[in-house]
């Protein structure tokens, strides 16, 4: 079972896809484009292609666990992914993943453009993780 976390952001969407059994995060890329309707179709695309079965996406609340704009483009974004391919979006809280992402490549020598590259796409390996994390909790 291939999962798929989604780190949307607004110029950049993180996506980060399971090896075949659900179990740790493997293959990623980053989405560039500021446009919904783009992303989205990106997003399908790529879940074809990888035959996704399961959906993560990224809940970008704020520090005291209030909403803000993100949290509402998001839940748009899930709508829209839960109509195009009938699967439920299951939305995992993504507080600090982007700082993790951020220190994770640094350590690794990763600085400037190098960092910015990639750093979405290590968010949603973050998120990625963490969800296979609580999945394999609930199930075993």
């Amino acid at each position: 079972m291939r999962v798929m976390a989604i780190d949307y952001g607004d110029a950049h969407t993180g996506v980060a896809i399971s090896d075949p059994f659900g179990m740790l995060a493997g293959w990623t890329t980053t989405i560039d484009s500021w446009r919904q309707e783009v992303v989205l179709a990106r997003l399908l695309d790529i879940i074809r292609e990888h035959g996704v079965d399961e959906l993560v996406l990224g809940l970008p609340k704020n520090m005291n666990d209030t909403s803000g704009p993100r949290v509402e483009k998001s839940r748009q974004l899930a709508a829209l992914l839960e109509e195009a391919t009938g699967m439920e979006v299951h939305l995992w809280d993504e507080r600090l993943t982007t700082v993790d992402a951020h220190r994770i490549l640094s350590e690794n020598g990763r600085r400037g453009r190098q960092r910015k590259e990639k750093v979405d796409a290590v968010a949603a390996s973050l998120i990625l993780e963490g969800y296979l994390g609580y999945r394999r909790t609930q199930n075993g």
